[in-house]
């Protein structure tokens, strides 16, 4: 069995479609609470590198001391391991962030279904093969990626955002997006009610329902490009020899 470390930075977060996509390869999560104090492993055994989403931002690392060794641990992985990553919001910030670049408060927040764009580099980028040009997709971030490191590609980006995703080689990959909400995921905030809340802070009174009703039907084409780009690092990576 190969094994994924998973940088976990919220309570009830999880990898979503991902934990699927691993138990058909064979791939076991080890999820570490950073945000509980649990310390990163040696990462030499592991076969995988994911990295959630929080509330944190990639600069706080003052309030969130432990920050600092997850950048590093990233910059290991990626840099000297080069080996297979994904990163969602946060953890395509850090990404960013552990590889030169910069992050910073979003000039305009992203909380709900928004359209996302693949760049003219994705056109010729391995892991993003396969891809239609536009895709809706789930967000909720209120900082982005302001300067992209000089090891990074930017694959997509949407009319507010303009680094919706980055890829780092034929190895790592990241999406501002958070393409691992399932429809198990949205339905599980309804037992939540600070995730409630959120959302109508940003989105306005009864802004959970409404979420529901928009997002639901578009979930199966989320989760086939979703798919498209975890077969595409997956393949490329030599994790899976063939689809």
């Amino acid at each position: 069995m190969k094994r994924a470390l998973v940088f976990q930075h919220m309570d009830h977060d999880h990898p979503g479609r991902f934990l699927d996509f691993f138990a058909e390869d064979g791939i076991i999560p080890e999820p570490v609470r950073l945000f509980a104090g649990q310390e990163i492993p040696t990462l030499a055994p592991y076969d995988f590198l994911f990295v959630l989403g929080g509330a944190q931002d990639t600069w706080q690392e003052d309030i969130y001391p432990w920050l600092a060794a997850e950048k590093q641990a990233i910059r290991e992985w990626v840099v000297d391991r080069a080996r297979p990553y994904f990163g969602v919001c946060l953890g395509h910030q850090l990404l960013a962030t552990a590889l030169g670049g910069e992050v910073a408060p979003a000039r305009h927040a992203e909380v709900g279904v928004f359209d996302v764009m693949l760049s003219g580099d994705a056109g010729r980028h391995r892991l993003m093969q396969g891809l239609e040009a536009r895709h809706k997709v789930m967000q909720w971030h209120m900082a982005e990626v302001t300067r992209v490191p000089d090891a990074a590609k930017v694959l997509a980006f949407s009319e507010r955002v303009a680094v919706q995703a980055l890829g780092v080689g034929d190895h790592a990959v990241s999406t501002q997006f958070h393409c691992e909400f399932t429809p198990q995921t949205v339905a599980g905030w309804s037992s939540l009610p600070s995730y409630v809340a959120g959302l109508e802070k940003h989105m306005g009174e009864g802004a959970y329902p409404r979420l529901m009703r928009e997002s639901y039907p578009l979930m199966p084409e989320m989760a086939r490009m979703t798919r498209r780009i975890y077969d595409n690092l997956m393949t490329a990576t030599g994790l899976r020899r063939s689809l």
